[in-house]
């Protein structure tokens, strides 16, 4: 018999199992434990069954959440699994590193009032994805074939969320992706700790089941151009989803010293490339002894926890606002410092220093103090007069944001960019030429991976509507 609201409403959210700080903090294995099924069923009864839905308009890949939840309640796995994935072609990932807290989490109604905690959507997403990755034969049925070729550019999160809709529609998609392993920015941009490889395997592994091609060591905009793709080797559409790798630097005095690196190439170091197991593989990777990291987004949060993973006995995050103003997830910021991480908030810096040698030896800030709300809406950060301090320090790495790369733009003049140098689309995501869209950072900016999925799932469907009209085809029913 279903619970009662009132029944429902007397569940507590339900903690989502970790490892022990102190433990983790020495490792690269997964933080979060994962709910067990007795978890997964008692934090879906908290679900309310809401008639209007609107956790459903908070998702942007719109998943039916309250009949995703309601199946868990009933222990039908299967049928959960089955919404699930009709919805989310990569639900492993987002049941991970989702901001679900920003999104569906947050208009649900059991988060209204002062203790109001949403349902932990994610928290069950990630729990009926790994449930059916080890129980569920996770083939998806797929149109009939349409022989009809479309190229994806990357295979970031906007990519493969593409690439997959647009296979389900039983078109022949070749993803093209610049490094030697797929995943894009879920692969080199956020450590193991937090989003396993092993996962990214499965749905990427998902796709290639459903006839997906990937092709790896392709930088589009240099071995092949755009309009190659489209005239020479006969793809009837593509989709830019290359995101916006270029790194940003502050631009101060002693960036080019030995010892500062880029989040970017920190980051693609210790996670695509397993700097971390150096010297049992091939890639090197400086290991700090103090370490700052400059910037307070997720970014940031995965280059200092992977700094105090690699060794340093002090990992020290440098940000000039606030904890409240902070842009990165809330449950990174907490694990951070359950992790011993130095937090030195309302600090800026202003030089680098090095030692004879050119190395880092340290980084001089200003203390900064808040003052009326900016452009974003956070109170912009104002220098506090003669606080100048050094923080000593052997590493630096920079985590203040990326850039538009403008290798395949630059390549390809007919498309139209904004001022940022990102690509400009209509609400399908149709770019200004014919029979190409884009969708994810690389029009955004630097974005989260569900609103990039979004965008991917977007375009698909656009993308479908487009080469069946060229062709000749009826839309599927």
């Amino acid at each position: 018999m279903p619970l009662t609201n009132k029944e429902r409403m007397a569940i507590s959210r339900q903690s989502m199992p970790e490892r022990e700080a102190n433990v983790r903090n020495r490792d690269f294995n997964e933080v979060n434990i994962g709910f067990d099924g007795g978890l997964a069923q008692t934090e879906s009864e908290r679900c309310l069954q809401c008639k209007d839905g609107k956790c459903v308009e908070g998702c942007p890949v719109g998943i039916d959440i309250p009949a995703f939840l309601d199946k868990i309640a009933a222990g039908d796995m299967r049928g959960a699994a089955t919404i699930l994935l009709s919805a989310n072609s990569l639900p492993g990932i987002t049941g991970r590193v989702c901001p679900q807290e920003e999104q569906c989490e947050q208009v649900c109604v059991r988060a209204k009032g002062k203790n109001g905690k949403p349902v932990a959507v994610g928290h069950l997403e990630r729990y009926i994805a790994d449930w059916a990755r080890e129980n569920l034969d996770m083939k998806t049925l797929l149109a009939p074939a349409t022989g009809i070729r479309v190229a994806v550019v990357g295979s970031g999160p906007a990519g493969l969320t593409c690439a997959g809709e647009l296979a389900k529609k039983g078109h022949d998609v070749t993803i093209f992706e610049a490094l030697h392993m797929p995943g894009g920015v879920l692969t080199y941009g956020i450590p193991e700790f937090r989003l396993p490889n092993k996962v990214i395997d499965a749905e990427v592994d998902r796709l290639r089941q459903m006839g997906v091609k990937i092709i790896c060591n392709v930088v589009v905009g240099r071995t092949f151009t755009i309009d190659e793709l489209l005239h020479e080797e006969g793809f009837s559409a593509i989709f830019i989803a290359n995101g916006a790798g270029l790194p940003m630097f502050m631009n101060i005095p002693g960036e080019n010293l030995k010892g500062v690196y880029s989040a970017n190439e920190y980051l693609t170091r210790s996670n695509l490339m397993r700097a971390y197991d150096f010297p049992e593989v091939d890639t090197p990777i400086v290991r700090g002894n103090r370490v700052v990291v400059v910037g307070g987004g997720n970014v940031a949060m995965d280059s200092v926890r992977t700094a105090k993973r690699l060794g340093a006995q002090e990992a020290i995050l440098v940000y000039r606002r606030s904890r409240e103003e902070m842009p990165a997830r809330v449950e990174e910021v907490h694990h951070a410092e359950e992790e011993e991480i130095i937090f030195k908030l309302l600090t800026n810096p202003v030089r680098i220093l090095g030692a004879p040698d050119k190395w880092v030896r340290g980084i001089e800030c200003v203390r900064m103090e808040l003052g009326e709300p900016d452009d974003s809406g956070r109170r912009r950060p104002v220098v506090v007069k003669g606080s100048e301090f050094v923080i000593d320090c052997d590493l630096v790495i920079m985590a203040i944001g990326t850039r538009a790369n403008p290798l395949l733009t630059q390549a390809t003049p007919d498309l139209k960019l904004n001022k940022w140098g990102y690509i400009e689309i209509d609400e399908t995501g149709a770019t200004s030429k014919p029979g190409v869209f884009a969708g994810g950072d690389i029009v955004r900016g630097a974005a989260t991976v569900i609103l990039a999925m979004g965008d991917g799932k977007r375009a698909g469907a656009a993308i479908d509507t487009y080469v069946r009209t060229k062709h000749g085809l009826p839309a599927l029913p």
